[in-house]
């Protein structure tokens, strides 16, 4: 467990110094890696390109190309991820039915257990644990937003003249 995190954070470090929020994930099934991936949203130009779609992705064309079934799969696969997921990311990995999913730190802004339950939503949710090296998750997080996001828009909020 604490490896596959640990290669999570590694992929997360690789995010920050692309200048991306620094979150790494990485899709294990039958104890082996299967698929990794970290942000992706400023290179892309893609809001949706988070650590956990990009695996979501991998995985999808890897059961395309191997004619398995990708619903059943999915089913055995085990996350881990740097950040807590967004509540679209854990919303899609419920859609997916993914067998567990642990995190290193919460997410208190976006988070799709500690913001809005998604697995409320849901009739077979997955098996949620938090707190794994999270104080390393944390640290990535507290040192990225240290500086400003380069990649951020432009704040629509209305300046004091």
């Amino acid at each position: 467990m604490v490896d596959f995190m640990r290669r999570a954070l590694e992929l997360a470090m690789e995010a920050m110094e692309a200048q991306e929020v620094p979150v790494g994930c990485v899709f294990t099934h039958d104890g082996s890696i299967i698929a990794e991936s970290r942000n992706s949203v400023n290179i892309t130009r893609n809001p949706t390109r988070h650590a956990e779609i990009n695996c979501i992705d991998f995985v999808l064309d890897y059961c395309n190309s191997n004619n398995i079934n990708y619903r059943s799969y999915f089913q055995k696969i085990t996350v881990y991820v740097t950040v807590e997921p967004c509540i679209m990311c854990a919303s899609a990995l419920n859609n997916l039915k993914v067998r567990e999913v642990v995190y290193g730190c919460a997410n208190d802004r976006f988070g799709g257990k500690t913001v809005l339950d998604v697995s409320k939503f849901y009739e077979n949710t997955y098996t949620l644990t938090g707190n794994l090296l999270s104080n390393e998750a944390m640290a990535l997080l507290k040192q990225f937003y240290k500086g400003a996001n380069p990649h951020a828009p432009e704040s629509k909020a209305k300046k004091k003249k």
